[in-house]
C-alpha cells in the first residue's frame, strides 16, 4: 500500500498499521461473520415484524436558505444537521460538509434500498461554494456518490479515509483536491486543527471490497472550541483514547441509530453512545445517525427515547435540534423533543 499520505503527519502517528493482508483492520478483532449469521440476517429482515419502522408523520424540520446561511456571522462556528449523519459547517465564514448524503436512498440502486422519510433542509444546487468535505468511511448512507459528484465542482477540497480517495477519482474528483488520512493524522488549516481518528467499524460498497478502504472518526479543534464527529462505531476503549489526546469537547456529535444485536460490535447502543460522549470528555452531546433512513429493527424514535432517558440517568447535557436547526458549537443544549 503508498504509504505517501498528504495528510500532515503527527511525530506520534506509526502510519498505516492497520493495514494488512490487503484490508483494513480494527484496533481489536471482532469475530468474522459467518455464513450463517449473515443468512440469518437476511431471514430476520423478511420474517421478523417491524414495528413503527418509519415515521407516520412528517419529521420536523426547517428549511435552509443560502441567504440565510450568508447571514451567519464569520466569528463563529454554526452547524447544521442536515438528516442522518450530514453535518453543514459554517466555520469562521467557510463552509464544510461531513458525510454528505442527499439521495433518497441510502442504496447502490434508485429504486430500492432504505428511503429517506423527507429530503435534506437545502439542496446540493442551493449550497454556497463548500471549503472541505469530510467523509468518515464508504457505506452508502455516509458516502453518497450522486452528491460527490454534483458537490465536485463547488468543493475546494475532499478529506478522506485511505483508500477512499480511488472512489472519488473514479467519480470524477481531481486527485489534487483530495486529502487522504491514516487514524492519528492532522491537518492544521486556516481556522482548525484537522485530525482523523478511529473508530471500530467496517467498510465497503460491493461484493469482494470488505474493509478495503480504512473508516474512522472526526476531530476539529478551532482556538477556543472543538467538537467530535464519531462516524460509526461499535464501543470500545479507543473514545478514551481519542479524549485523552484531544478532549474535552464542546459538542459530540454521536453515532446513535441502527443498533441490534446481530452487529453490536460495529454500532453503538444508545446507552454505549452516552459513554463513548463520557469517554471522550463531552460536554454536550448530539445524536446523529437516526431519524432519516431504517437501517435496522428498531422503531425510528427509539434511538432518540434510549438516549435521552441514559442521559439524563448519567447527567450528561444531551442536545436535540431538529434537521434544519442553525445552532453555534457554544450554543446552550436545545432540547426539543421533536420524535
Amino acid at each position: 500500500m503508498n504509504n505517501e499520505l498528504t495528510a500532515t503527519t503527527n511525530e506520534s502517528v506509526v502510519s498505516s498499521i492497520r493495514h494488512s493482508n490487503g484490508k483494513f483492520h480494527n484496533s481489536v478483532q471482532s469475530e468474522a461473520p459467518s455464513l450463517g449469521k449473515t443468512l440469518g440476517i437476511f431471514k430476520r429482515y423478511f420474517t421478523e415484524k417491524k414495528i413503527d419502522s418509519t415515521p407516520t408523520e412528517q419529521v420536523p424540520m426547517l428549511q435552509v436558505t443560502r441567504q440565510q446561511l450568508d447571514a451567519l456571522s464569520d466569528d463563529n462556528v454554526h452547524i447544521v444537521k442536515l438528516g442522518h449523519s450530514t453535518l453543514l459547517i459554517k466555520m469562521h465564514g467557510e463552509y464544510w460538509l461531513i458525510d454528505p448524503v442527499f439521495s433518497m436512498r441510502a442504496s447502490p440502486f434508485s429504486f430500492i434500498g432504505p428511503k429517506r422519510f423527507q429530503p435534506t433542509p437545502i439542496s446540493i444546487d442551493d449550497l454556497p461554494p463548500i471549503d472541505k468535505v469530510l467523509i468518515s468511511h464508504n457505506h452508502y448512507d455516509h458516502l453518497d456518490q450522486a452528491a460527490i459528484k454534483a458537490l465536485n465542482t463547488k468543493t475546494r477540497a475532499f478529506l478522506v479515509p485511505l483508500g477512499v480517495e480511488g472512489d472519488l477519482q473514479k467519480w470524477g474528483v481531481n486527485e489534487e483536491k483530495i486529502k487522504q488520512f491514516d487514524w492519528w493524522q492532522e491537518q492544521q488549516t486556516e481556522h482548525a486543527l484537522v485530525a482523523f481518528t478511529p473508530s471500530q467499524h467496517f467498510s465497503g460498497r460491493g461484493i469482494g471490497d470488505g474493509n478495503k478502504t480504512l473508516w474512522g472518526s472526526w476531530v476539529v479543534k478551532t482556538p477556543g472550541r472543538s467538537f467530535y464527529f464519531s462516524g460509526d462505531s461499535g464501543y470500545f476503549a479507543g473514545f478514551k483514547s481519542i479524549g485523552d489526546k484531544y478532549g474535552p469537547f464542546d459538542l459530540t456529535f454521536i453515532e446513535t441509530g441502527a443498533y441490534d444485536k446481530d452487529w453490536a460490535d460495529i454500532h453503538m447502543t444508545p446507552e454505549e453512545s452516552v459513554q463513548a460522549h463520557i469517554d471522550l470528555a463531552g460536554d454536550t452531546m448530539v445524536p446523529i445517525h437516526n431519524g432519516t433512513f431504517d437501517l435496522a429493527f428498531h422503531p425510528w424514535y427509539e434511538p432518540l427515547v434510549r438516549v435521552s432517558e441514559a442521559a439524563l440517568k448519567y447527567n450528561v447535557s444531551l442536545s436535540t435540534p431538529v434537521f434544519g436547526q442553525v445552532f453555534k458549537l457554544e450554543h446552550k443544549p436545545i432540547q426539543t423533543v421533536w420524535w
